[in-house]
């Protein structure tokens, strides 16, 4: 004899509804979730178009007082009294001038001050300045005077000083600037030679001496 089972007491009978009941209401659940809007609290901060609104804000108005001025500096005062100073009207000057001798006028001189023109420098002129004996004096004048600085020489420093100087009607130098440097020391060896050298022949300008600039580099270079 077969047993069989009662439909009523079949705990199995309701496993499929009672899923597909849950897995409807997750998808609900997930569904009214992802729908679900959530509002923030309103900021005490809002910004208009890039304003901030400050309307909300109530600011205590706070009153300050100002610095204490330090006291005064006491100065201290001074009294002037003024003594009974005896001045006697009658004054003797002795000046060994009689009542006879005649005091000459002095007469101030009405012509007005000589004001005294520079003589012009020339740039360029029509007999160019040069050494006395020419360029192979010049250069002779140098391998006999021209130092090379000890300084330089251990650091191995060499280079070109540029000098331009002014010769003077009577081939005197003076003015001498130095336009492009090499070193402290060549530059001052290039001025002191050029300096302690014997007058030039000056500069012409329609067959008169004059005033002229010159500018001539000097080299230094180790051997």
């Amino acid at each position: 004899m077969e047993t069989k089972k009662n439909q009523r007491k079949d705990v199995y009978r309701w496993t499929q509804t009672f899923f597909s009941l849950g897995l409807a209401l997750s998808v609900g659940a997930v569904l009214v979730a992802f729908e679900w809007k959530a509002y923030d609290e309103k900021s005490p901060m809002t910004f208009d178009q890039g304003v901030l609104n400050l309307d909300e804000f109530e600011v205590p108005i706070t009153i300050q007082e100002p610095p204490k001025l330090p006291d005064p500096v006491k100065i201290p005062v001074f009294e002037v009294i003024d003594d009974e100073i005896k001045v006697d009207d009658k004054f003797d000057f002795d000046l060994n001038i009689s009542e006879k001798d005649e005091i000459p006028e002095i007469k101030l001189d009405d012509t007005p001050p000589v004001i005294e023109k520079p003589e012009e420098i020339y740039d360029y002129t029509e007999v160019q300045a040069s050494f006395v004996g020419g360029m192979e004096a010049w250069y002779s004048y140098l391998k006999k005077n021209l130092t090379y600085p000890k300084l330089e020489q251990r650091a191995g420093i060499e280079g070109t000083v540029f000098l331009r100087f002014v010769i003077n009607k009577d081939g005197s130098i003076e003015d001498i600037q130095v336009l492009r440097s090499a070193s402290e020391g060549l530059d001052a060896a290039a001025i002191a030679v050029v300096q302690n050298s014997p007058k030039w022949e000056p500069g012409r300008f329609r067959g008169k001496a004059v005033r002229s600039r010159m500018t001539i580099p000097i080299r230094f270079k180790l051997q």
